[in-house]
């Protein structure tokens, strides 16, 4: 596995919890030694908390999505319920089936979907992590976490955005945190740096892999990258990554890969 150049020393990620998210998140956990459920924010509606993208069966893409209960506009999202009345696993699994024609691996991705979605979790946070514990057990990538609201950081005082992860990365020692490319315009290094911290952006390459279809939908959910890749080719693509250093996030002026 390749890494940032820290062989020394614990890599914390963070970031919330999605649902089935891209290929490019798992990277994110596979070049961390601790990731950190980023649970206590406000949940913000029609984001990937709910819901991801799969091969539409015709042309394009489509949404796959967990129902939500009405919830106050500044509920925090590990206080968001699922709602259950609804057979939203059927659902998805009748939406996955198109890919039954063309996807080599279809069966062992449905049994593992199958196995996941036996389960009452009713909070979105809690379903979600329990759903990346198993595409990762899935994959052969380890995934050691925690939850930010059952731990003892929830109270810890911020200025800015960017100061949640650099408070949580020093209360575990951690001496490198790494985030998606996304937060380049905001994150301000210099602080990372007085703290004894090293601030890493992380840029998946988004291999281009063979959909059986004419043009290549990019950053679909997990779920897709599995249908079509065996778990040891997707490690290798977990891989393919540029390590940016905090450095750039001066000037980079919010370069942004949108990821889910």
């Amino acid at each position: 596995m390749s890494g940032s150049g820290s062989q020394l020393g614990l890599r914390l990620g963070m970031m919330q919890p999605y649902f089935f998210p891209y290929l490019g998140y798992f990277s994110l956990i596979r070049h961390t030694d601790i990731w950190v459920v980023s649970d206590s924010v406000q949940f913000i509606r029609h984001g990937w908390i709910e819901r991801n993208r799969v091969l539409h069966p015709h042309d394009g893409w489509l949404y796959i999505q967990v129902p939500l209960a009405k919830h106050p506009h500044s509920t925090p999202i590990m206080n968001v319920r699922v709602r259950d009345d609804e057979p939203w696993r059927e659902k998805i699994l009748a939406q996955l089936v198109h890919y039954r024609r063309i996807a080599p691996y279809y069966d062992q991705v449905i049994s593992m979907l199958k196995d996941a979605f036996d389960t009452n979790l009713d909070r979105i946070a809690a379903l979600n992590v329990h759903l990346l514990k198993k595409c990762c057990s899935f994959l052969d990538v380890p995934f050691k976490y925690t939850v930010f609201s059952t731990c003892a950081l929830s109270g810890i005082k911020v200025n800015s955005a960017d100061e949640w992860a650099l408070q949580t990365a020093k209360a575990f020692g951690a001496v490198e945190y790494i985030n998606p490319p996304g937060g380049l315009g905001l994150y301000d290094n210099a602080k990372y740096e007085s703290a004894g911290i090293r601030l890493t952006f992380l840029k998946p390459r988004l291999r281009r892999y063979d959909q059986r279809c004419d043009h290549f939908v990019s950053g679909l959910s997990i779920i897709d990258v599995m249908m079509f890749n065996r778990p040891s080719t997707i490690r290798e693509m977990l891989d393919e990554v540029d390590f940016i250093p905090g450095s750039a996030a001066l000037t980079a002026g919010g370069a942004s890969l949108g990821a889910n």
